[in-house]
């Protein structure tokens, strides 16, 4: 394949559709679709890859859905509801049926049902989730077999929920406790373990993953820093995004993407992102400028998750296609497009 639609949503009023062209390295806008304001963060169906799902970030949070049609033009929004809180940063739709949402600033979250046999259609059938913190901030929601997993930036925690006896309705069963003051932001398990990036230390850390219900944490096996070095004077580093890819055929070991976030005196080589080795034990190789302000999110695409797409969250560096090379131990740039200045999550549709 030598075509790729990618969407991408960001804080403005429409989801971006890209064309990228493998053969001749092109980005190009293929189209803008019209939704609420502010869709932060999109999220496609596991299973109906024409379903796509995105948060309003906004004081009145809300969740929609999206009918994904030709050149990823967007039909819709099909339905929309509110999140039950205040600025939703993530969703991500479940193997249930259900779609999980959280609310950064107030502390809250749902996972709502959706219709039987209609992925587009939200029920009402669902109850709040609360998490009891002196200060809850939770990021991000990760599906871990029977579990829902909750990296809460604020309470430095990665609560554990599972469902309570009917969809739409879970409860809190247990905790990970992580470093205090070290912000767990977004994680990615393999197996038994769970691997966190923290927003406000800037590291990524490896543990085991307790049994559950647990409300401790064993040792962490490792603890990162992801920063590069030499940073200007007045960087103020955030962690963002963390990807882990599995060997394949191409690239024959597993690796680990994350992204640094640089919301102070800019890097002239922009934010990096660090690449991590995985076996026989998780080990920094280095690093990856990328000219971008800021990246919030970033996505793997194509065979063999062989491309990478992402973008600054400020600033007008566009979005970017990097290229995994030296088996996944570094990254190329292939090609940017400046149409659209910033974009902050993005899907691949094939």
């Amino acid at each position: 394949m030598v075509n790729f639609t990618i969407l991408a949503g960001g804080y403005t009023s429409f989801v971006v559709s890209y064309l990228f062209n493998s053969e001749t390295n092109a980005l190009s806008v293929l189209n803008q679709s019209p939704t609420g304001a502010n869709p932060s963060w999109i999220s496609l169906h596991p299973t109906n890859r024409s379903v796509l799902y995105a948060v309003n970030e906004n004081p009145s949070g809300g969740l929609q859905s999206f009918l994904i049609g030709q050149n990823g033009q967007l039909s819709g929004p099909i339905d929309t509801i509110s999140s039950g809180g205040d600025s939703p940063a993530f969703t991500t739709p479940l193997s249930t049926g259900q779609v999980a949402v959280f609310n950064y600033n107030s502390g809250t979250g749902e996972i709502v049902p959706t219709q039987a046999g209609n992925p587009l259609e939200f029920t009402s059938n669902y109850t709040p989730i609360k998490f009891n913190a002196p200060v809850s901030h939770p990021h991000m929601a990760l599906e871990h077999g029977s579990e829902i997993f909750v990296p809460d930036l604020g309470a430095d925690k990665v609560w554990r929920l599972v469902e309570d006896g009917a969809p739409g309705k879970f409860r809190i069963q247990g905790e990970i406790d992580q470093p205090a003051g070290s912000g767990p932001r977004h994680i990615a398990t393999r197996g038994n373990t769970l691997y966190t990036l923290h927003e406000l230390a800037s590291t990524l850390t490896q543990q085991d993953i307790p049994r559950a219900p647990n409300g401790t944490t064993g040792p962490l096996i490792a603890n990162f820093s992801i920063l590069p070095e030499g940073l200007p004077q007045g960087a103020a580093m955030a962690a963002g995004e963390i990807l882990l890819t599995e060997a394949s055929p191409s690239f024959p070991e597993p690796f680990i993407y994350v992204s640094n976030r640089n919301t102070g005196v800019q890097d002239p080589r922009g934010d990096a992102i660090a690449i991590f080795k995985v076996e026989p034990k998780l080990e920094l190789l280095g690093h990856v400028f990328t000219g971008l302000d800021q990246i919030r999110g970033m996505e793997f695409g194509g065979p063999e998750k062989e491309f990478l797409i992402a973008s600054g969250v400020a600033g007008s560096a566009g979005s970017i296609v990097l290229k995994r090379a030296e088996g996944g131990k570094n990254l190329t740039l292939l090609t940017r497009n400046l149409e659209i200045p910033t974009r902050t999550s993005f899907v691949w549709l094939n």
